[in-house]
Order: C-alpha cells, then structure tokens, then sequence
C-alpha cells in the first residue's frame, strides 16, 4: 500500500458504519458491498495473518463478533483489499488469504461428491463452478497451498488438517490427483508426481 495515505478512522467507528449497513442490509445476508462506491479514505492499521487472525494496531481482534462484523464488508478490488461502507473504503493488509476453511463436509462420492466448506468467521460455500479449489505449490519446496473461493474475489486458505481429508477423498483423472464437488474436477497434483505405493 505504498504511496497511499495512512488515516486515522477508528476500528469502532468502521465498526458502527458497517453496523448501520448491516442492519439496513436485513437478515438475508451479507451488506451488498460490491454496490457501494465511497470514497478512499486511506489505509487503516489493520492485518489479516495467514491464520486468519484479524490484527488492529498490531494487536489480534479477539472478539469474534467484531472479526465477523468486519469480514462481512470486506471486498477484494484488483489485488488490494479494503473494508467497505456506504461512506467510506479503507485499505487494510492481507498476508495471504482472508479466509481459513477450517472444515468440511463431503457429501456423495467420486464425480458426484461435493464439498462445503466453512470458514472460520462462519462462511460456507460449495466447491464448484462458482467456488473453484485452487492449489498453490511453493516454488522452493513444493509445499501445497490450497484454496477455495468463498464469495466475490475473496478466498480462503484451507487449513492442513482439512487439506489431509480431502486428500483422502481424490481421485485421479485425466493425468491428475485431484477432487470432485459439483460436478468438476479440481486438480491438486500432476499424477506421476504422486509416490508409488
């Protein structure tokens, strides 16, 4: 976030804003963030960590009602992403993902499987078309970094214990290790890559 400004807008006063928006949003939901369109007001001292702890001034958020009220009008535009109101955007760091999926639940099996996902703020999507598994492996070590999508641009990590599940639950197709949900295919792992048993 180089270049922008850093504000002062308070974490309490975000938190009223989004409050206020929550309410008007009604129960059917989460606030309509991709509709609003206020102006920046600069970067907040505020981080996501790659365990999905929210951090304020450099210290963790350790209300969950608050982590789930700011995920909530959180929006990820191009590669940055900010917390958004009907009056303000402010800027804030991601590590790597906002989410961790920190479990699962696998319905049916092979091609017709599919798998829901939860967050640790309380989101759950199904894996497919519209919230595709990614896997991510570190150039260095070849360490597997998977993702799903939860909502609009905004991914999340998927905890190593969930990770070891699901990899309990591939299967290979077309050259690939990878999972069924939805109707289709997610690869993880070219095939010969995997070690002979």
């Amino acid at each position: 976030m180089s270049g922008q400004n850093v504000v002062t807008p308070s974490a309490e006063g975000l938190a009223a804003s989004a409050r206020a928006a929550s309410n008007t949003a009604g129960k059917k939901g989460l606030p309509p963030v991709h509709l609003w369109n206020p102006p920046f007001c600069g970067d907040l001292d505020m981080r996501i960590a790659r365990d999905g702890t929210w951090f304020y001034l450099g210290t963790p958020i350790g209300r969950f009602e608050l982590v789930k009220l700011f995920s909530s009008i959180l929006r990820k535009d191009g590669d940055a992403y900010f917390l958004v109101t009907p009056v303000e955007k402010v800027g804030i760091t991601v590590d790597d993902a906002p989410f961790v999926a920190v479990d699962f639940t696998a319905q049916g099996t092979g091609e017709a499987q599919s798998l829901t996902f939860e967050t640790h703020v309380g989101d759950t999507a199904t894996a497919g078309p519209d919230h595709p598994i990614r896997v991510e492996r570190d150039p260095e070590t070849g360490e597997p970094s998977p993702y799903v999508l939860i909502r609009a641009n905004l991914e999340a990590l998927i905890d190593r214990k969930s990770f070891y599940r699901l990899v309990d639950l591939g299967s290979h197709h077309e050259g690939w290790f990878g999972l069924w949900s939805s109707g289709q295919f997610f690869p993880v792992i070219p095939s010969d890559e995997l070690p002979d048993d």
